[in-house]
């Protein structure tokens, strides 16, 4: 193929294809019969349920000739530096391409540097997580990767292939195959589109994997895969959009968020199911703090929770007067029990959250 050609079809298909779909997807919902009666149901269960209150500080975020862009994921580490990986940069095409930025803001909110400047793994921002050795763990969707830098910003560990640009071009464009195999069964080595990592009391890595594979994976710390459940579907073990994960380190629980089938499935660090919590609408992000378990629906309602019994506490609406309804909440920070920092894809801000 000649490069003229080939870049005539990398154009198409960033204006025909492009990322859209992929934002479509993420902030769509169901309008079934049966998702309309669970949405009924979730509202008679808040008009029952207290009202937290709280104070939302949008936090004035900037980066030196750019834009923040959307935040889809959010985190600080031990010495109260704020980290946002967006979807933002100069590139907007997910494969092959650099759509995805990592800042790093201190402790007064001033902006520190960029991570992992034009990395490859950098295409489809999904979350940013800090692990207790202050690792910074970028995830992305669009590059199927996961990448750990150290403290100091070199990269440590890379999980997951980035699907190559040539292949997918060559396959859909030149061969004219269709993909016919939506969800597949997640193989070891690889994710599809996974969402979110967390990591239990002997740094065990888990990962939510995600919008086209339907599963949680349980990595060691050496990043040996160990154990993968969950394939597509509503029942024990089964999952509809894996979009957030949270380990509890005291009791060795892993939450997961199964968004689709608006629930939390909750299992031990061996992944063998143990419950499940519903009542929180479409969970998008999950926190565990000393008391509570937090989750967020991408319409802004935060939910508090129990965390012994899950039981719901108490509500919130949060993210409103910016003119959007939907992708409000992306992800959640828990810094305490009652201050909590939310990324949003949709309102492209970091806001703080205090309960009071």
């Amino acid at each position: 193929m000649k490069r003229s050609l080939m870049l005539f079809w990398v154009v198409l298909l960033v204006v025909v294809i492009g990322t859209p779909p992929l934002q479509v997807q993420a902030q769509g919902g169901a309008n079934t019969p049966e998702a309309q009666a669970a949405r009924q149901k979730q509202l008679a269960l808040e008009a029952a349920t207290p009202k937290l209150q709280i104070k939302e500080e949008r936090l004035p975020l900037t980066i030196p000739g750019h834009t923040i862009g959307e935040t889809e994921g959010v985190s600080k580490n031990s010495k109260g530096h704020l980290f946002v990986y967006s979807r933002t940069g100069t590139s907007g095409s997910s494969r092959g391409g650099t759509a995805a930025e990592l800042f790093e803001f201190d402790e007064n909110l001033r902006f520190v540097k960029l991570w992992g400047p034009d990395n490859y793994a950098a295409s489809f921002a999904h979350g940013v997580r800090v692990d207790k050795y202050d690792n910074v763990w970028m995830v992305d969707e669009g590059s199927n990767q996961i990448v750990k830098f150290d403290p100091n910003g070199m990269v440590k560990m890379v999980f997951g292939r980035k699907p190559e640009a040539i292949d997918f071009l060559e396959r859909f464009v030149e061969r004219g195959e269709k993909d016919t195999d939506r969800y597949p069964v997640g193989t070891m080595g690889t994710f599809n589109r996974e969402t979110d990592v967390a990591w239990d009391a002997q740094d065990n890595i888990f990962v939510a994997d995600g919008y086209n594979n339907s599963r949680v994976v349980k990595i060691a710390k050496d990043g040996t895969w160990m154990k993968a459940v969950g394939t597509r579907g509503s029942g024990q073990d089964q999952f509809n959009t894996v979009h957030a994960i949270a380990v509890d380190v005291q009791q060795n629980l892993v939450y997961v968020a199964d968004r689709g089938n608006n629930r939390i499935q909750v299992y031990d660090t061996d992944l063998n199911f143990k419950k499940t919590i519903t009542g929180i609408g479409a969970p998008w992000s999950i926190q565990v703090t000393a008391k509570y378990i937090y989750s967020g629906d991408g319409t802004g309602k935060l939910y508090q929770l129990d965390r012994n019994s899950g039981k719901l506490l108490g509500w919130a609406q949060t993210g409103l007067g910016y003119g959007q309804t939907g992708c409000i909440i992306h992800s959640l920070h828990a810094e305490s029990d009652n201050v909590l920092y939310r990324g949003s894809c949709s309102e492209w801000d970091i806001e703080k959250i205090t309960i009071k």
